[in-house]
């Protein structure tokens, strides 16, 4: 089949409105444009009776498009993109520059240019996705600071940078002078009801700033900087596209309210934000390179390395951010994006070690190392906590879905601010009095993390100490201290607040990772158990169960590992991750030992999630807002065929089609007018159905609206021909619209008979639109991607109508 047509120009569209960097009137309306197949009721037999007569002579004709016009071949805004014919028009491209290359050194080096311009747009992504998480880093740990007191010697340290200067001893590290809360510097003092009370009073009014300035910077400039991000970008890296969900103003927006929302003490993270934040920096960059800015699935497979390096920065873990991308949000992963995506996420990492936000020469504030081995009896325990991962996980996608879906359809989602302002309220209210619920979350991540040494001063390493001597750092099991159980009551009523506080939180209209609070139910739950294992190994060495391995003054239970175990485990019960989670797992404590601990404590709770629902919390979020997602990892079995899916259906009118010679323009203006379909088929003639090919509504407006400007006869009774060669027409007849170039001469087909399970795998496997159906050559009908979706659901007893997006 001539491809001439469909390949000229078609990689040197440009799209309108700078792609996705506008937000301008964020309204998410599916109504205009969609993805529905061409049928319409009204024009059903509009021109059946349309036979071409009177066009017999000849005329003067012109090839309209022999340039390329900007904006054909592109997409209108809420629409899935063609990976089919993406691919092909890089393919053109590519092959056209090498072609070039032989001819001239300047075709030559042009081409080395571009075969090298995605590893620098790489480099770039990476530099900038570091820097700006390394801003937010410092920024965060200021303002979460400035909650409880100011520094002295400049407002601008955090408490810990502003003592790393004065001369108090180790335990008392934290009171250095140079720093002082609100009561001392308000009051003069820090003791006493009046001075806890002003810093209570002090705490609650800060994060409350801190929230509110965040929800009206998310409500006033950009809409779609709220929530993690994630959902979104799975949607779009799938082939949608969200104009200004990734643009300059999210990022900006984003950036600024992450410091915020994070600062205020809510019970969200920045990890999933800062994957948001790296795509944002990878599409704002694509557009320095025209063949990303012009190739909707090129950018896509930039915005899959730019998410590994997104969560590169948030764990210091490079490759845990490959294998996030590749396992969680790419929906197209070929090799050489592996590749890329391995180098960005090394670029970033090192930006941000190089930033060194946290002044430790860590890239995340909760590094640790453990040195003791683990037991095989240990995995008990672990598996335990699996469990626990897996019953929280579904719990709160369950709850969470469940509260989000009351916002999104009572009057509650017209108020985000007061929502956000009683949310924070809540939480700050309850946080302070509780020191664990205080702190930052990554803090109490780290300390529960911490495996107790000699200087710890921490409550949770109060063990009463009455050994003489130890050997090195290794401290023996010893009996647990008044503080120990101090802090295992405090954390209990940290773990319930938590549990229960992250529910309505995630979701508002501030920018809200999961990862974070996700660790810290984990890790808190894994603590209490840690503790409680370490106990009965000390009072009860002798039982046969520790026996063997766990006698009297050995450091042989190590709590900080049954935290990090936990954390694993419940980031796993809601997300679902397993390999990349493991992996991330493993880079942020540098140990080999602990994989299968974190292993086994993964898949427990993966299967123990999916045995009470099958959705991760970013799949439920997709399915809640409708997004056009289809997903890659469940299998079709329903006996259904193409005939049974596709549009028309019976009693349905008649498929709308464009013929290829017999149509005038003010007949296509009139089809287009009256539908808001995404594209027609166009056929031989209305008596024969024979499929010529398919031409998009974007591609025959433009076209159209360029030709009536720009060439001499084009007038609405002019023949529209998508043929090389059209009928001869009378010489006192208007110029003929050649329009063959913007026409797809291959666009998939099924037969009416192919099984529903072969289009799905169609489907999902070359990323299509649409699929025409015929049946011995006829056009017979459409099915779209919406139309398979809605068959999904519908075969999985859900509501069909939910597939559209909200």
């Amino acid at each position: 089949m001539d491809q001439k047509g469909y390949r000229r120009g078609s990689f040197q569209s440009a799209t309108s409105d700078e792609d996705m960097l506008e937000i301008a009137g964020a309204s998410m309306d599916f109504s205009m444009a969609d993805d529905d197949p061409p049928l319409d009721r009204e024009m059903g037999a509009g021109f059946s009776s349309y036979n071409g007569g009177g066009m017999n002579g000849t005329s003067t004709m012109m090839d309209f498009l022999e340039e390329p016009l900007p904006g054909v071949g592109t997409y209108e805004d809420f629409n899935t993109i063609d990976w089919v014919r993406e691919k092909s028009r890089d393919r053109d491209r590519h092959r056209e520059i090498t072609n070039r290359s032989k001819e001239s050194t300047w075709a030559l080096l042009h081409s080395v240019s571009d075969a090298f311009s995605g590893w620098l747009l790489m480099l770039l992504i990476g530099l900038l996705a570091g820097s700006l998480a390394g801003l937010i880093d410092i920024s965060a740990h200021w303002m979460t600071d400035l909650k409880e007191g100011v520094c002295l010697a400049g407002f601008w340290f955090n408490h810990e940078h502003c003592c790393w200067k004065s001369n108090t001893t180790f335990t008392d590290r934290d009171k250095c002078p140079e720093w002082k809360s609100w009561s001392q510097l308000i009051l003069g003092h820090g003791e006493g009801a009046f001075a806890y009370i002003l810093n209570y009073f002090m705490y609650v009014i800060w994060a409350l700033m801190f929230s509110l300035l965040a929800v009206l910077l998310v409500k006033g400039f950009a809409p779609y900087a709220c929530g993690s991000g994630i959902p979104e970008i799975k949607t779009i890296l799938s082939g949608f596209i969200i104009r200004g969900y990734l643009g300059k103003w999210t990022l900006v927006i984003k950036t600024i309210t992450l410091v915020l929302a994070v600062s205020s003490g809510l019970s969200l993270g920045k990890e999933g934000p800062l994957v948001h934040v790296a795509c944002c920096c990878g599409n704002i960059l694509c557009h320095l390179f025209t063949k990303y800015r012009k190739n909707e699935a090129k950018r896509r497979e930039v915005l899959s390395a730019a998410a590994a390096a997104g969560v590169s920065v948030a764990f210091g873990a490079p490759i845990g951010g490959v294998l996030f991308s590749l396992e969680e949000v790419s929906y197209y992963f070929p090799l050489k994006t592996l590749w890329r995506s391995f180098f960005a996420a090394l670029v970033a990492a090192f930006t941000l070690r190089s930033i060194n936000p946290f002044g430790n020469s860590r890239l995340v504030l909760f590094y640790v190392e453990f040195h003791m081995p683990w037991h095989l009896l240990e995995l008990v325990p672990f598996i335990l906590l699996g469990i626990f991962g897996g019953l929280w996980g579904a719990f709160f996608i369950r709850s969470n879905i469940a509260w989000c879906r009351r916002r999104k359809t009572t009057r509650l989602g017209k108020y985000p601010v007061l929502e956000v302002f009683v949310v924070t309220a809540i939480t700050a209210i309850l946080a302070f009095p509780n020191e664990y619920t205080r702190m930052s979350t990554s803090e109490l991540i780290s300390e529960l993390f911490n495996d107790c040494g000699i200087l710890d001063s921490s409550q949770l390493c109060e063990y009463v100490n009455d050994f003489n001597s130890t050997k090195g750092d290794d401290l023996p099991d010893r009996a647990a201290g008044p503080g120990v159980y101090t802090a295992m009551w405090q954390l209990a009523l940290a773990l319930i607040m938590k549990v229960f506080i992250t529910i309505f939180t995630f979701g508002m209209k501030v920018p809200s990772g999961l990862f974070i609070p996700s660790m810290a139910v984990g890790a808190i739950a894994g603590r209490l158990l840690g503790v409680a294992v370490e106990q009965l190994a000390f009072y009860h060495h002798d039982w046969a169960i520790f026996s063997g391995w766990c006698s009297q003054g050995a450091d042989c239970i190590t709590p900080g590992l049954y935290a990090m175990v936990g954390a694993a485990a419940c980031l796993g019960g809601v997300t679902r991750m397993t390999v990349s989670l493991v992996v991330i797992m493993f880079e942020l404590t540098g140990g080999l030992e602990y994989i299968v601990p974190l292993m086994a404590a993964a898949m427990t709770s993966k299967w123990v999630a999916d045995a009470i629902g099958r959705e991760g919390i970013y799949d439920a979020h997709i399915r809640l807002n409708g997004y056009p997602f289809l997903e890659a990892k469940e299998e079709f079995s329903h006996k259904t065929r193409a005939m049974d899916v596709m549009r028309p259906r019976k009693n349905d009118p008649p498929l709308t089609v464009i013929t290829q010679d017999s149509m005038s323009v003010e007949d296509v203006e009139t089809i287009v007018t009256k539908t808001t379909y995404s594209g027609y088929p166009v056929v031989v003639s209305r008596a024969s159905q024979r499929l010529v090919g398919f031409v998009l509504r974007r591609d025959l407006i433009i076209s159209i609206e360029n030709a009536r400007k720009k060439q001499d006869g084009i007038v609405s009774t002019s023949v529209i021909c998508f043929t090389d060669y059209c009928p001869p027409l009378p010489p006192s007849s208007p110029s003929v619209l050649k329009l063959r170039s913007i026409l797809d001469l291959s666009p998939f087909t099924v037969t009416d008979e192919t099984p529903m399970e072969i289009v799905v795998d169609i489907f999902r496997k070359l990323g299509l639109r649409q699929c025409l159906v015929t049946h011995n050559g006829k056009l017979l009908g459409i099915i779209t991607k919406k139309d398979v979706l809605k068959h999904i659901a519908q075969m999985a007893n859900q509501d069909p109508n939910s597939i559209l997006f909200n």
